[in-house]
C-alpha cells in the first residue's frame, strides 16, 4: 500500500470548532434555560481569552511575516478563516439568546426588560438607582481628536456618548465624544420592582448608564449613545532574566496588558458614528469589529446563569459524593496506607484534598509539606492550611507559578501571604511553567519517616473542582513517594531527572515515554497480537505524538481518542488513520482529566497526567505523568474511558473531512450521557464500599504513629 503523507488540522480553527460544540449545548431546547445561558456565557468567556492570546499572536505573525503551520496555512489565511467562523458563531449565539433564551426566561417568570420596554415605574426606579448607586462611581472621559486616547481597560465595559452643547446652533460640526467605564464592582444584573406581570424582572447596568448618561453632562445634549468593550493583546512574556525582582517584572506585565494593542472592538449597533470613530482612533479594521445585537458581554451573565435562586431552571443537582474511605471519623493516613485512593471530581467531593492539607497542618507528627500551586481559588482553604502549617512550625515549601496566565495577580498575592507566614516560596522556573500538580507530606511514624503523596490532573482549586472533571490520586507507595521527593528537588534545587523510573517528567522524559508506549503497541500489532491505545486529554496538537498515532493506525493498532478541545489529528483516512476514532464530550462538567491507557499485551497500563498532548506541555512546561499501580483503580479507570466512547448523547465525533458531528443515538444504545453514567456508577460504588466496610473501619480510629 502506498504510504500516505500525514495531514493535520489547523490549531486555531480546531479550537473555534470546540466553541461551536459548546454553543451547540446552548441550542438544545430540551435543556433548562439557565443551563443554556451558562453555555452561551462560556462561549463568550472562551473567545475573550482566544482574542487576547491566539488572535493577538496571529496578528503579530502577520506583521512579522510568519510562515505556514502544520495544516499549510499562512497566518493571514488563518486569521481570515477564524474571523468568518467566529462571526458565524457570534451570530448564532445572539440569535439563540434573543429568540430562545429571553422568551424562555420570561415564560419562567424572570423576564428581561430592555430600555425601550421600561414602564414609567421602571424608569423612575432606574433613574433613582442611577443617582444613588451608580453616578457617584462614574468618571466621564473626553475623547478628543488631537489628544491622547483616554484609558480604555482590557475587557472593561464602557458607555460612549456623542454630545452637543445645548446652546450650539450647528447641526454637524464640533460634536464631542465622551466615554465612561462601567465599574466592574457594580452588579451586571439590576432587578426591577415587582409589577402586575412579573414578580422578578431584570435589566442590565449598562442600560442604566446609557439611559441616564445625560446626567453626567449638564449643558450638553446626548445625540447618540452606545456600549462597547475592547479586547487587547495579552500574550506577553515576563522577562525571565530578572531573577532579583521577578515579582515586580510580572506586575509590570499585568499593567501592560491593560493598555496593550487592541485586537477586537465589541460594540452595540446603535451608533455607526461612534463605532467608526472608535475604530479609527484605535486603528482597528472592519474585521476587528464585532457588532453585538444584544448585551455586549454575555460572559458576565454567568452569575445569573448559575444563580441558586432558580433551581427549577437548572439541571437536577448532583451531590459531590464523599467516598467512605475518607470518612471524617476515620484516620486519613491509615486509609491511604491501606491502599491507593483516587477521587474523580466533581462527582467526588474535594473535601478530602482540603482535609489532607488541614490535617497535615495540625498533625504534630507531620514535619514537612511540599506543594505546587498553579491556580487556586480566591479564598483558597489549601493556601490557608499551608499558612497555618508554617505557623505551627512545620517546614512548608510552595512553588507558586506566577506565569499562570490570567491568574498572575492572584498568585502574586498568595505568594506574599505565604512568605509572611514563613513558607518557603519558589517562583517557578526560568523559561518553563510548572504545571504539574503534586503535594508531599512527610510524617514521622513509629516505623520511621513516611511520605504521603497527592498527585492530580487538575489544580488545587476548591471552586473549579466543583465544575471540572479531574482525577486526584493519593498514595504512599515507596517508589512514587521517593520520586515525588526527587521531583520537588528538581524544581526547587538541583537533582537529576534521569533517576526517575516510575514518574515521567516533562520536558525531560514524558513525551519519550508516551511515544515509547505507542511504539510498543505497534510492535505487538506487527506481531499479530491485540493492540489498543485509549487517550483522554483536553488537546492533541503535538506533531510527534500525532505521527506516532498515525503509525500505530497503519500497523493495525486500535486507537480511541477522547479530546475535549483542540485536535489536529484527522481520523478515518485510509492508509493513514482508518483505525483511529476521535470523540469529544461536552456536558455539564468541563472534561479536564488526562488519562493515558495502553493494552500492553493484556497487562493494561494506565497513567494520569497534568499534561495535555501539546508541544507546549510536553516540551515547554514542567509536567508529571504517574502510573495507576493497583488493579482495582486501573479497572475503574478503564471502564471510565470506555464509557466516553459509548456516549450517544453528549459526544461529538471528528470526521475525516475535519468536521465534528454529534454522535447519533443508535437503536438500543444507552440513552444516558457519559457523565450521568459516571455519577450513577460512583454513587453505587460509594454505597457498596460503605456497606462492605462499615464495621471494619471502626478499628482504625487510632492514628498511625
Amino acid at each position: 500500500m502506498k504510504k500516505i503523507k500525514p495531514v493535520y488540522l489547523n490549531r486555531e480553527l480546531s479550537w473555534i470548532d470546540f466553541n461551536a460544540r459548546v454553543l451547540d449545548q446552548a441550542l438544545k431546547r430540551e435543556k433548562p434555560v439557565l443551563e443554556r445561558l451558562k453555555f452561551l456565557s462560556i462561549v463568550s468567556s472562551n473567545f475573550d481569552e482566544f482574542f487576547m492570546v491566539r488572535i493577538a499572536a496571529l496578528k503579530r505573525a502577520i506583521r512579522n511575516g510568519g510562515g505556514v503551520d502544520l495544516a499549510g496555512m499562512t497566518p493571514a489565511k488563518q486569521f481570515a478563516e477564524a474571523v468568518i467562523r467566529i462571526k458565524n458563531i457570534v451570530t448564532q449565539q445572539y440569535e439563540c439568546f434573543n429568540t430562545q433564551i429571553l422568551p424562555d426566561m420570561e415564560a419562567a417568570g424572570i423576564p428581561y426588560v430592555a430600555p425601550s420596554e421600561y414602564s414609567l415605574q421602571d424608569v423612575a426606579y432606574v433613574e433613582d438607582y442611577f443617582r444613588r448607586e451608580v453616578q457617584p462611581l462614574l468618571t466621564p472621559l473626553r475623547f478628543e481628536e488631537d489628544q491622547a486616547l483616554p484609558s480604555i481597560g482590557n475587557l472593561r465595559l464602557h458607555a460612549a456618548f456623542l454630545l452637543r452643547p445645548k446652546d450650539k446652533n450647528s447641526d454637524d460640526e464640533g460634536d464631542l465624544l465622551s466615554i465612561v467605564q462601567i465599574p466592574a464592582s457594580l452588579p451586571r444584573i439590576v432587578w426591577l420592582p415587582k409589577n402586575e406581570t412579573a414578580a422578578r424582572s431584570w435589566t442590565l447596568i449598562d442600560h442604566v448608564v446609557a439611559l441616564c448618561g445625560e446626567d453626567l453632562y449638564p449643558g450638553y445634549s446626548v445625540l447618540e449613545r452606545t456600549l462597547f468593550k475592547l479586547t487587547r493583546d495579552a500574550d506577553f512574556a515576563v522577562d525571565e532574566e530578572r531573577d532579583e525582582d521577578f515579582v515586580e517584572a510580572m506586575e509590570q506585565v499585568l499593567v501592560k496588558r491593560e493598555l496593550s494593542i487592541p485586537v477586537r472592538l465589541s460594540i452595540s449597533p446603535e451608533s455607526p458614528c461612534i463605532r467608526d470613530t472608535l475604530a479609527e482612533r484605535l486603528e482597528l479594521q472592519r474585521e476587528d469589529i464585532y457588532e453585538m445585537p444584544g448585551p455586549i458581554d454575555l460572559r458576565t451573565l454567568m452569575d445569573l446563569a448559575t444563580s441558586n435562586e432558580f433551581p427549577h431552571l437548572h439541571d437536577d443537582s448532583w451531590r459531590h459524593l464523599l467516598p467512605p474511605f475518607f470518612d471524617p471519623e476515620e484516620d486519613l493516613w491509615a486509609s491511604i496506607q491501606m491502599e491507593d485512593r483516587y477521587l474523580h471530581f466533581p462527582y467526588n467531593s474535594f473535601d478530602p484534598v482540603v482535609r489532607f492539607f488541614r490535617e497535615a497542618a495540625e498533625d504534630p507528627n507531620v514535619a514537612a509539606i511540599k506543594v505546587t500551586l498553579y491556580r487556586t481559588s480566591g479564598d483558597s482553604p489549601i493556601v490557608k492550611a499551608l499558612e497555618h502549617a508554617a505557623r505551627n512550625g512545620k517546614q512548608v515549601t510552595a512553588l507558586v507559578e506566577l506565569k499562570a496566565r490570567f491568574d498572575e495577580g492572584r498568585n502574586i498575592t498568595w505568594a506574599a501571604r505565604l512568605e509572611q507566614a514563613g513558607v518557603i516560596v519558589v517562583y517557578g522556573l526560568a523559561s518553563l511553567k510548572v504545571h504539574a500538580k503534586a503535594a508531599l507530606v512527610v510524617r514521622r511514624e513509629s516505623a520511621g519517616i513516611k511520605r504521603y503523596i497527592y498527585l492530580s490532573t487538575g489544580n488545587f482549586n476548591d471552586r473549579t473542582a466543583r465544575l471540572y472533571g479531574d482525577i486526584g490520586y493519593f498514595t504512599c507507595d515507596d517508589l512514587i513517594a521517593y520520586e515525588t521527593g526527587l521531583f520537588f528537588n528538581v524544581i526547587t534545587g538541583y537533582s537529576s531527572h534521569s533517576l526517575f523510573s516510575t514518574l515521567a517528567l516533562a520536558p525531560a522524559t514524558l513525551k519519550f515515554k508516551l511515544i515509547e508506549m505507542i511504539e510498543r503497541e505497534i510492535t505487538r500489532a506487527n506481531q499479530h497480537q491485540s493492540a489498543r491505545i485509549m487517550l483522554k486529554c483536553n488537546s492533541l496538537s503535538d506533531k510527534d505524538i500525532i505521527d506516532a498515532l498515525y503509525r500505530a493506525s497503519c500497523a493495525g493498532v486500535e486507537v480511541l481518542l477522547n479530546i475535549r478541545g483542540i485536535c489536529l489529528l484527522i481520523p478515518g483516512t485510509v492508509g493513514l488513520s482508518e483505525n483511529i476514532r476521535v470523540v469529544s464530550t461536552i456536558d455539564r462538567y468541563l472534561e479536564h482529566a488526562r488519562i493515558y491507557w495502553f493494552a500492553n499485551g493484556g497487562s493494561e497500563e494506565v497513567y494520569l497526567s497534568s499534561a495535555d498532548l501539546m508541544t507546549r506541555n510536553l516540551e515547554k512546561r514542567v509536567e508529571l505523568m504517574f502510573p495507576v499501580i493497583q488493579d482495582e483503580q486501573r479497572h475503574h479507570l478503564t471502564e471510565l474511558l470506555l464509557g466516553y466512547f459509548d456516549d450517544h448523547v453528549s459526544a461529538y465525533e471528528l470526521q475525516k473531512d475535519g468536521k465534528w458531528c454529534a454522535v447519533k443515538n443508535e437503536k438500543h444504545a444507552d440513552t444516558r450521557p457519559a457523565q450521568q453514567r459516571i455519577y450513577e456508577t460512583m454513587g453505587r460504588r460509594c454505597e457498596m464500599v460503605s456497606a462492605g466496610t462499615q464495621g471494619a473501619f471502626k478499628i482504625r480510629r487510632k492514628p498511625v504513629i
